[in-house]
């Protein structure tokens, strides 16, 4: 079972977040893209919108043990895809165990249908180039007052 460790972001709050990050560059691009145990956008803690953007942080996410996160790499538009579900938070750490993984032209085996919007997400994002922007979340509830 192959599992991988996340470093978390811990919100003013202490509420465990992983950012939605990522783009494209002229061959290549990555990113990462946060879903619930169901493969539903999440709704944003924050949403960066000035500063230094390209192919970096977009929008911070809480998790919680059950999340999906998928991680996304294209060489020239050939894929590498894995699909990590979150298995225990503790402090700024999460571990996850890996479920699904694509590369070579096919998955290790079919991904359901309600992670496929997350994964197309992904894909996009990571092929989007100079990205500036969150694709696969809802946008933050908040007002400072």
């Amino acid at each position: 079972m192959d599992t991988m460790k996340f470093e978390l972001t811990l919100s003013k709050k202490g509420i465990p977040c992983l950012w939605e990050s990522g783009g494209g560059m002229t061959n290549t691009g990555s990113s990462q893209i946060i879903a619930d145990p169901n493969g539903a956008k999440k709704r944003a803690i924050y949403i960066k919108r000035s500063g230094s953007l390209a192919c970096r942080q977009h929008a911070l996410v809480p998790v919680a043990k059950g999340d999906v996160v998928i991680k996304a790499y294209h060489h020239r538009g050939d894929f590498e895809i894995r699909v990590y579900r979150l298995d225990n938070i503790v402090d700024a750490e999460a571990e996850a165990v890996l479920e699904y993984e694509f590369s070579d032209g096919e998955w290790n085996k079919d991904i359901p249908e309600s992670l496929k919007d997350a994964v197309r997400a992904a894909m996009e994002k990571a092929t989007d180039y100079h990205c500036r922007t969150p694709y696969y979340v809802i946008e933050p509830e908040s007002s400072p007052v």
